[in-house]
């Protein structure tokens, strides 16, 4: 009865929840205008999000907010709301818009069977999706590259609202300029954009759109953060969980990517050879990373006190890797008791590595190893940051 109660009463509040994260779009004309009514129910997230749409207008005499109706702007709403995560419900909407054309057979719109059929329009996507994400798959690209493609091209297909045989050139340009550009997103994800489109129409529709005539980011330059040997110091000595102190450790004393620590397996340390082997990081590479006998013996205690089965870090269930979410949360602690106010991330302490390794006097090639990267060219950024080298410049103001 317990049971049937909570059941019915969860229900219910899901349900209710879901209601009020409902949001109805409805058609009506306006001062001579067709215009697309916002409805939703009082909620001040709700109403935030639709007060920052661009154009956006608000009618006494129909008591909702509204848009002057145009069909990219239609579908471009619909996309804004799901990409919210909330519900656009536009079932009623076509039978208002009908009437309407009937009314004005010779504007120029869209018809309403478009209207009623875009729904359907989005779902002939679904198994493109699939093929295409299993594509990526086959050929290993990473989990979050996977990820990010397959959402970059939803959002552009459902954008245009075509079948995926009528997308266009001019649909992409389109789609880069209102919605990258437009919304001021990253260079980086307008790059991930081209590149994802591209190798999408090459092996969905075996044919190439121009990516060579889509403008390109310039590629930005931005120096690395690091932090002083003092503060990664305080920030290490004010954990005082032994399991959370020993990742942030490793990850700064190897100069480890947060995903390489989370994937090292317990036969990953060569404690004979003072060795980490990391195994396929970025680039399908594996590389050796030399161990102090300090860590190994810190590594040990870590070890006697947690015995993890599989992985070197494992969560809070045997046999499953730590994640990467709660990681972030243990060093945003950290800072919060180190009483460092930078907004300081995982991946700073491993340019604070590579940074204090070239102050140290490490020649550049031995760091380009280490970190495991492609070119010197990436690990000659850090010359940049370097106090050591900056210090040695002689400046001409001192010479007058």
């Amino acid at each position: 009865m317990i049971a049937l109660f909570y059941f019915t009463w969860n229900y219910f509040h899901e349900l209710a929840a879901n209601e009020k994260k409902q949001i109805k779009l409805v058609f009506f004309e306006h001062r001579q205008k067709a215009c697309i009514g916002i409805q939703f129910k009082w909620d001040a997230a709700i109403r935030n999000f639709v007060l920052k749409l661009d154009h956006i207008l608000y009618s006494k005499t129909k008591a909702c907010y509204y848009l002057e109706f145009e069909e990219q702007r239609f579908k471009e709403l619909v996309n804004i709301i799901k990409d919210k995560g909330y519900y656009p419900d536009y079932s009623g909407f076509s039978n208002d818009y009908s009437l309407y054309l009937q009314q004005h057979p010779k504007t120029c719109l869209i018809s309403s069977d478009d209207i009623k059929n875009y729904n359907s329009t989005s779902k002939q996507y679904e198994e493109f999706l699939e093929s295409f994400q299993m594509y990526l798959e086959q050929r290993r690209y990473s989990a979050n590259t996977v990820k990010t493609y397959c959402q970059v091209i939803q959002k552009f297909l459902s954008w245009t609202g075509k079948p995926i045989s009528e997308i266009s050139q001019d649909d992409l340009m389109r789609f880069n300029h209102k919605r990258i550009i437009g919304q001021k997103l990253s260079g980086s994800y307008q790059n991930q954009l081209i590149n994802a489109v591209k190798l999408f129409f090459e092996r969905m529709e075996h044919r190439k759109m121009e990516i060579e005539s889509i403008e390109r980011p310039f590629k930005e330059r931005k120096l690395p953060n690091v932090l002083s040997k003092t503060e990664v110091k305080c920030i290490l000595s004010s954990i005082r969980n032994l399991k959370h102190r020993m990742m942030l450790v490793t990850i700064y004393a190897c100069g480890l990517r947060c995903g390489e620590l989370l994937n090292l397996h317990l036969s990953d340390v060569d404690s004979k050879r003072n060795f980490l082997i990391i195994r396929q990081a970025k680039g399908k590479k594996d590389r050796y990373v030399p161990i102090t006998t300090k860590l190994i013996e810190e590594l040990r205690e870590y070890f006697k006190m947690y015995k993890p089965k599989t992985w070197l870090f494992e969560g809070q269930r045997i046999g499953e890797p730590y994640s990467a979410r709660s990681l972030q949360l243990v060093l945003k602690e950290a800072l919060v008791q180190a009483r460092i106010n930078k907004p300081v991330t995982l991946h700073w302490l491993r340019h604070s590595f590579a940074t204090h390794l070239l102050e140290s006097g490490t020649d550049l090639r031995y760091i380009q190893s280490l970190l495991g990267h492609n070119s010197p060219k990436t690990t000659m950024i850090y010359t940049h940051v370097s106090e050591q080298s900056l210090s040695k410049i002689k400046m001409p103001y001192d010479d007058l």
